[in-house]
């Protein structure tokens, strides 16, 4: 705000084209409340949101300084496909601790942000050394990228995230195949604006289903999953469109996945 002005700005500024995708920004909370009724892994433990343990601290450097002896290592063997695990499995470690530990406002979002950033990079490194993804490491991974895209600061950024989120919960689904893995992969296709191939997912997860009651709750589910995941859609669109009439890009979108407040882990 410019000195000397008598301006207040809003949580949301709503002028101008932003007002297009404040709807979306609203609708998230329902769309991550819908989705943690299937989401049983995930880097986010709500119960953490709101205070920490004291020792949990020093727990996070550990496992920092972990991360660095490993990379230490890969510096010698930058395709080791075994040092390339540990490092990402240990860097998600690190953002979980930091969550266990209380994170919040905006410091506590981006620490957990660069921690989850570096993960996906190494999980990428990963990829590329590994002859065959190991299905216990992308489980991590797949939640860890998810919340990545939640902590975006762009549409198009937390549209990335959640296609590698979904790429890597595939791995998850045919090498596991479960009711939670193949729901799981529905909805992270869902929200990477795949509905033909979540529809898919979910009808090959209810075949896990052992009850009636147990299929036709996933369904109806999903079906409120989707119309969440399509509004996600139209802020994507909104952020497009605002983004080529804007020449200097000066009222760029707040991430329609991104939770009230600026990010999942609270305000200060």
């Amino acid at each position: 705000m410019a000195q000397g002005s008598k301006e207040h700005r809003m949580v949301f500024d709503i002028r101008g084209r932003r007002r297009h995708v404040v709807k979306v920004v609203y609708a998230i909370l329902a769309i991550l409340m819908a989705a943690s009724l299937f989401l049983v892994t995930g880097v986010l433990n709500p119960n953490t949101l709101f205070g920490g343990n004291s020792s949990g601290e020093s727990a996070a450097s550990r496992l920092e300084k972990q991360a660095e002896q490993i990379e230490a290592r890969l510096a010698k063997s930058p395709e080791d496909e075994n040092l390339l695990l540990n490092l990402t499995r240990t860097r998600i470690n690190v953002a979980n601790t930091m969550i266990t530990e209380g994170a919040s406002g905006q410091s506590g979002a981006e620490e957990v942000k660069h921690q989850l950033a570096l993960a996906s990079e190494d999980w990428s490194n990963y990829l590329k050394a590994a002859a065959e993804p190991s299905p216990g490491l992308a489980i991590q991974v797949s939640p860890a990228l998810f919340q990545l895209a939640e902590l975006s600061t762009s549409g198009e950024e937390a549209l990335e995230n959640v296609v590698a989120a979904t790429e890597a919960q595939e791995i998850v689904a045919k090498a596991r195949p479960s009711l939670n893995s193949l729901s799981t992969l529905g909805i992270y296709q869902a929200f990477a604006q795949e509905y033909k191939a979540a529809s898919k997912s979910i009808e090959e997860a209810t075949k896990f289903a052992s009850t009636k009651f147990e299929r036709e709750s996933l369904e109806n589910k999903f079906e409120e999953i989707e119309k969440q995941a399509k509004e996600f859609g139209k802020g994507l669109k909104a952020e497009e469109a605002a983004a080529s009439q804007s020449s200097q890009g000066k009222e760029k979108l707040e991430n329609p996945l991104q939770p009230l407040g600026g990010n999942s882990l609270g305000s200060e």
